[in-house]
């Protein structure tokens, strides 16, 4: 992630500073991130497993994940209680059973660990209500943990990092409550803990809880409150992602699509609204050009991984997932969506070069993506690498020639009489 600057330029000078730029952009358009919206081990990703015999997450995704929970959930002074120790100890190790083990054990030895029930409720429960169950407990233990740690935290630096990991721990199960809550169909309450969440705790923006609301807020066709969401979101000094950009172009058809026509359209050209919806569509393929082939069912759906990669193919299998039902929902949106989302790629002719409204579309994603995605699935390339003509014809003349002297080699006397009926024949032409 740390790269060196191998370039000559002054430290100073503007030349310098727009490939520092590039660098720093360049990395973290290939950076991999958490699915704000990832499903449960036990209660869907086990589950499939079951009824398919195909493993849905790939190693390095959930390699990707032991070092998130390592991160969130566990700290320098986690020795000082035993069953934190035995924690961290699970949050390492790779067997699902052991892990399973070690958080009974935690358990034992302290039954308010907080960690210890997020493990279970995560990786045991085998449905929605029983992970609602096991989180409810472990925002029990949490918030008492947490309280603690409040009163604590200016004794000393180790106190403070308590205090982190408490609050990690603390927001996590709460965000997770309000996943099981939407998805048990209590769509109001999981809307008001995650407004409650970003309040409480405005610094964790980096979870992006706004993308869990957004989607929420969507179920209930809450469309004023989306798009108070998107004002706040949808910023130019914010990391952008395909809900918020598809989820804004989603906004503006709904406004037009209900009537739109093609034909119409060409006679009479479009109006005012319609060539912002357009724009809009042409803003949020350019972002992420995967999404439109899984909305308009071009490409099958498969389980969203646990981590996506910004424009890629995984960001695009997570948000279709999820919103395909709300482009479903609106009349006429998936209709616009197919006649105008090819002429996004008409303003982008080199797209690894030069992009329209956001930076020249990554290289990196292709080789993220096949880490990321299990292999029974296709994994979509942009831009396609399409051989010029001449590559094509050269590659056939020399098949051609290799194949007619192999011919010739093996028959001889056959391939002489044809050549002879072929000299022949050209001969009676001329005449």
């Amino acid at each position: 992630m740390g790269g060196t600057e191998t370039s000559i330029s002054e430290p100073g000078s503007p030349s310098s500073n727009r490939e520092s730029e590039t660098s720093r952009h360049n990395l973290s358009e290939c950076k991999v991130w958490r699915n704000p919206l990832n499903l449960f081990r036990g209660a869907e990703y086990r589950r499939y497993t079951w009824v398919t015999g195909k493993e849905p997450l790939t190693y390095y995704d959930m390699n990707l994940s032991a070092q998130d929970h390592q991160t969130f959930f566990t700290c320098d002074t986690d020795f000082l209680r035993p069953s934190d120790t035995v924690m961290q100890k699970a949050w390492r190790e790779r067997n699902p059973p052991a892990r399973i083990k070690a958080a009974y054990q935690a358990l034992e030895l302290n039954n308010d660990c907080a960690t210890a029930y997020v493990l279970l409720a995560e990786e045991e429960a085998t449905t929605i209500v029983d992970a609602e169950r096991l989180f409810k407990q472990a925002l029990k233990a949490g918030e008492t943990i947490y309280r603690r740690s409040q009163q604590c935290q200016h004794q000393s630096p180790q106190h403070e990092a308590q205090l982190r990991r408490d609050t990690n721990v603390l927001v996590y199960i709460k965000r997770r409550l309000a996943m099981c809550a939407r998805k048990l169909g209590r769509i109001r309450e999981a809307v008001k803990i995650m407004r409650d969440l970003m309040k409480e705790f405005p610094p964790l923006t980096m979870l992006n809880i706004h993308e869990n609301l957004l989607e929420s807020l969507l179920e209930l066709q809450a469309y004023a409150d989306v798009q108070a969401v998107l004002a706040k979101y949808d910023d130019i000094s914010l990391p952008k992602s395909a809900a918020i950009c598809y989820t804004a172009a989603l906004l503006k058809t709904r406004t037009v699509s209900d009537k739109f026509s093609p034909e119409t359209a060409s006679r009479r050209g479009l109006s005012t609204a319609e060539i912002n919806a357009v724009e809009a569509i042409h803003r949020a393929v350019e972002f992420n050009p995967h999404v439109p082939k899984y909305l308009l069912e071009m490409k099958s759906l498969i389980l969203p991984p646990e981590h996506i990669l910004k424009r890629g193919d995984s960001e695009a299998i997570a948000y279709a997932f999820f919103h395909l039902q709300h482009w479903k929902r609106i009349e006429g949106a998936l209709n616009l969506l197919q006649c105008t989302w090819e002429g996004t790629f008409r303003m982008i002719p080199y797209p690894l070069e030069k992009g329209h409204l956001f930076y020249p579309y990554p290289s990196c994603t292709e080789t993220a993506d096949r880490e990321l995605l299990p292999t029974f699935h296709h994994v979509s390339v942009y831009p396609k690498k399409e051989l010029p003509f001449f590559i094509h014809f050269t590659a056939g003349l020399c098949s051609s020639t290799a194949m007619i002297a192999l011919l010739t080699h093996q028959f001889p006397e056959i391939m002489g009489v044809f050549a002879k009926a072929v000299k022949k024949l050209k001969f009676q032409e001329i005449k």
